[in-house]
């Protein structure tokens, strides 16, 4: 680990394939996307190499918070990248981070892990003091309660 990357993990008692596809359907990612008090409104979403997702996440005191997404590698199911901007106005800036998700199976359960490379360590400090970690954790939180729901329909 190195001081640009914020690092979350989880496992998952839930196959891979369903973790993944959490992460690829517009449908079910904004029922989960984002830290406790936050929802997700998504404007589109092409889930393919070079293709974006771009989405709202409104804050629990009314903040609207846009982003985009660009990916920019998908390994269906074990791999995820992006680059993650900050906002929908940024197309041509250096993104606000790169994001790399892995998904490694074990016995019918998923690891998911996180790894988020800022272009500076000032940059990853600032995200940090900003709640990206905690925020991390939650939102895999949410992603486990949702695949509990998934698993029982």
């Amino acid at each position: 680990m190195n001081n640009r990357t914020i690092h979350v993990s989880r496992e998952f008692d839930a196959p891979r394939e369903l973790v993944f596809e959490a992460f690829s359907q517009p449908e079910h990612i904004g029922k989960w996307w984002g830290p406790n008090g936050f929802s997700t409104t998504t404007k589109s979403m092409n889930f393919e190499v070079g293709g974006e997702w771009i989405f709202t996440m409104h804050g629990p005191d009314g903040t609207d918070y846009p982003n985009r997404v660009v990916y920019t590698e998908i390994k269906k199911p074990e791999l995820l990248k992006y680059d993650h901007f900050a906002d929908n106005a940024d197309e041509g800036n250096e993104p606000h981070f790169k994001q790399t998700i892995t998904f490694k199976e074990n016995g019918g359960k998923t690891t998911v892990e996180l790894n988020m490379l800022f272009p500076s360590a000032d940059q990853k400090k600032e995200a940090s003091k900003f709640g990206a970690v905690e925020g991390g954790h939650q939102t895999l939180t949410r992603l486990a309660e949702f695949l509990e729901k998934q698993k029982h329909k």
